[in-house]
């Protein structure tokens, strides 16, 4: 009888819970002994911890990573008239939150290095409509921020970081070391369950420098409210609950030692892959620290279907992030950005096949999954 392909998952939440699950349940005891589900000390404490974590001075926490931008672009003031430049690599949501907050995205090519956003590419797109820049911390590492800042300045523009995908990533830039959320304005982040920093649920964030943005956007996610039934802006039910912020704060102090476990695993999957034919790898830009949400490789587009069909015979769960960039989808075909108007990011799209990443996947499992993609490229 042969023996059954031993499985690797693309990730293992339970794995990552399993060792500290007494520790939340724990926790969700103390909210549930409280009554106090809805914002309270497991609110507060965790955006002061997680604004700490991020080096920025305010924190506050919402229902989702989407709803961080929309609120976010709405407390900047942009709205109808005016475009906000991204990725079109993105996730669908970037580009969404902009439609919700009334304003025109403006997809931007990237690098085909680092597969983040070109700032080239987003200044000769820049119009005298143009209100922010949303720049995207791809797969775990920080975007050119010395070069976005440089051109959101010379056209006065916002800055609005999508970090959903980089928690705890750092990058330096002219003696300066940045962390994901303190190097523009005002931030975003998801806790989406998969994210490096992920809840149990939904969630999400927003960090920011400014005091005046903090609390227009405590108004705008809490339906506008100043004072219990002071309304002064029109808002949003976009509270993150008390037991979502307690699973957080119990995971935020789990991030580095996770994020440093992503580190080593990319040091080995990037020291078996180098040299591989018909791989190639995404650069680290020198001076950063990527968290590595994700690990994603490219290979020939006319064959990346077939890999990606031989690593799951061989037990590998794979994905794509993303399939189609966000100015291919039918959604925007309105914005008249068809094929070839960024064709890095159409090509790479193509190419990307994005491999097992968490925390407690081992080296052994790496072992394997590089065995099977060089048995699946030969």
């Amino acid at each position: 009888m042969t023996a059954p392909v031993p499985f690797v998952p693309f990730v293992d939440l339970a794995a990552l819970i399993r060792p500290s699950k007494a520790e939340y349940l724990a926790a969700f005891e103390r909210v549930l002994d409280t009554g106090g589900f809805i914002g309270g000390p497991a609110v507060t404490d965790f955006e002061a911890a997680f604004a700490r974590y991020c080096g920025a001075p305010h924190g506050i926490a919402v229902r989702t990573g989407t709803d961080a931008l929309i609120l976010a672009l709405r407390a900047l003031g942009v709205g109808p008239g005016d475009e906000v430049i991204t990725a079109a690599n993105s996730f669908f949501a970037t580009a969404e939150a902009i439609s919700h907050a009334g304003a025109t995205p403006v997809l931007s090519d990237v690098d085909d290095q680092t597969l983040l956003i070109d700032p080239a590419d987003a200044a000769r797109r820049v119009t005298p409509r143009t209100r922010c820049i949303i720049p995207v911390h791809l797969f775990g590492q920080i975007a050119d921020m010395a070069e976005i800042r440089a051109l959101a300045a010379a056209h006065r523009l916002h800055v609005l970081e999508d970090s959903a995908q980089a928690h705890g990533a750092t990058r330096s830039a002219g003696g300066e070391t940045w962390r994901a959320g303190s190097i523009a304005e005002i931030a975003a982040f998801s806790f989406y369950p998969t994210k490096n920093l992920g809840a149990f649920g939904e969630g999400g964030a927003i960090t920011t420098r400014d005091p005046a943005l903090a609390a227009r956007i405590q108004r705008l996610r809490d339906h506008g409210q100043a004072g219990r039934h002071d309304h002064v802006d029109i808002g949003y039910n976009a509270r993150l609950d008390a037991l979502q912020c307690a699973w957080l704060s119990i995971s935020l102090a789990k991030l580095d030692a996770g994020n440093a476990a992503r580190r080593r695993l990319a040091a080995h999957y990037r020291e078996q892959l180098t040299g591989s034919p018909g791989v190639r790898l995404i650069a680290e830009p020198g001076g950063s620290a990527p968290v590595y949400h994700l690990m994603v490789v490219r290979v020939a587009a006319a064959r990346r279907d077939a890999i990606r069909d031989n690593l799951g015979k061989a037990g590998i769960a794979t994905a794509i992030h993303y399939p189609r960039p966000i100015h291919l989808q039918r959604a925007y075909a309105h914005l008249g950005q068809g094929p070839g108007s960024c064709p890095v990011a159409e090509r790479a799209a193509a190419e990307m096949i994005s491999l097992p990443m968490y925390p407690d996947l081992t080296i052994a499992q790496v072992d394997r999954v590089v065995a099977a993609l060089r048995s699946a490229l030969a």
